[in-house]
Formats: C-alpha cells, sequence, structure tokens
C-alpha cells in the first residue's frame, strides 16, 4: 500500500522539480535575454569607460556631498549589501534603531546647513529590503542645495535635472513618482562633469 502511493508521489515530485526547476528556467532566461537584455542582465549602469558601477535595481551609498544620498540601509553589516537584503525589524521603540535614526538625522542636518526646510521621512527610514534605489522628488529636491553648492551650479539646473529623469507611476497608477538616485548621481556627472568617483 505503502508503495502504491509513496513511488507514484515520487515521481510525480521528480518530474515537477525537473520541469520547474531546470526546463523552465533555461527557457526563460534567453527568452528574456532576447526581449529584455538590459534587464535580464541585471539593470547594470556603466560608467564612461564601460567599467559596471552599479545596478539600477539596487541602492548604494554616496557620501560625497557632489551626489545625491538613498535611503538608510540595514541590508548586512554595514548597509547596501546585495546579498542580505533586509530590514532591521527593530520596532519603534528600539533604542538601537532610534540611535540611528538620531545619527543619521544630526549627520543630514550637519551636511545640508542651507536646508531648512523639515528633513523627508525616507532619508531617516530603511526600506524593507534596505536595498531601495529610489528616492520620491521631494526627498530628491531636498538635497538640491547642498549638491548644487557642492558642484558650484545654480540650483534651477539640478532640480532641472531630476525632473527630466523623474519616473511615473507604473502603467499610470501603480506606485508614486520616484528618481533612481544612482542614475541621477550617473547624470549629473555625465552633465555638468565628474568631480569625484561615483560611490562611497
Amino acid at each position: 500500500m505503502l508503495q502504491q502511493i509513496a513511488l507514484p508521489a515520487l515521481r510525480v515530485t521528480a518530474v515537477t522539480l525537473f520541469l520547474t526547476g531546470l526546463v523552465y528556467p533555461l527557457a526563460c532566461v534567453p527568452i528574456a535575454q532576447l526581449l529584455f537584455p538590459q534587464r535580464a542582465s541585471g539593470s547594470l549602469i556603466f560608467d564612461d569607460r564601460g567599467e559596471v558601477i552599479g545596478s539600477a535595481l539596487i541602492g548604494q551609498r554616496f557620501a560625497s556631498p557632489h551626489y545625491f544620498q538613498g535611503r538608510p540601509s540595514a541590508a548586512g553589516t554595514d548597509g547596501y549589501d546585495a546579498s542580505a537584503s533586509s530590514g532591521s525589524n527593530f520596532g519603534p521603540t528600539s533604542q538601537r534603531l532610534q540611535r540611528r535614526v538620531q545619527s543619521d538625522l544630526t549627520r543630514l542636518q550637519a551636511d545640508n546647513p542651507d536646508q531648512h526646510q523639515a528633513i523627508p521621512v525616507e532619508l531617516l527610514t530603511a526600506s524593507a529590503s534596505g536595498l531601495d534605489p529610489h528616492l520620491s522628488p521631494h526627498a530628491t529636491l531636498w538635497q538640491v542645495p547642498r549638491v548644487a553648492k557642492a558642484r558650484g551650479l545654480s540650483e534651477d539646473r539640478v532640480a532641472a535635472l531630476i525632473a527630466e529623469l523623474q519616473e511615473g507611476r507604473d502603467l499610470g497608477i501603480f506606485g508614486e513618482p520616484r528618481v533612481n538616485v544612482l542614475l541621477l548621481n550617473v547624470a549629473l556627472d555625465r552633465r555638468f562633469g565628474r568631480l569625484v568617483a561615483v560611490g562611497p
């Protein structure tokens, strides 16, 4: 009786694993490479020398005042670790979370002395993945005085670049307008000159 149940179940399991674990991925990869080559390859971003500087899908740290900074990250030990995507899972009463937010608040205030508006909350809070590559237009525009001053540009020119790169809602209804921080920083260098290396 056990053989009559177990053997068919094992055969079905083996066939299912073969089809969904091997045949299906091997069939999908070339189709994706053909239809969506950029996305299927990881949405990699290259600099003018052809070197990979990141992915449009993964946030990274930018510390220089010449660049826009993304959301904080709790992914990995030092943040922005694509192999350890996660949030901190700290609750609002967590002392560690409060210390981290206070530290970021102090840093943002010190780094943006010409900005007197309230700091957008997304510049203080990590996303669930810790790797969100986007900011809202508001959080990006909040950083314009610092970036414009560091680069010797007018705020209007920097804000105009943000407007050019702003992404709308998916299919016109899903999500919110957003700006990809890495693409914005790359565009800054290409439009106004490379001042320092893109990255940390």
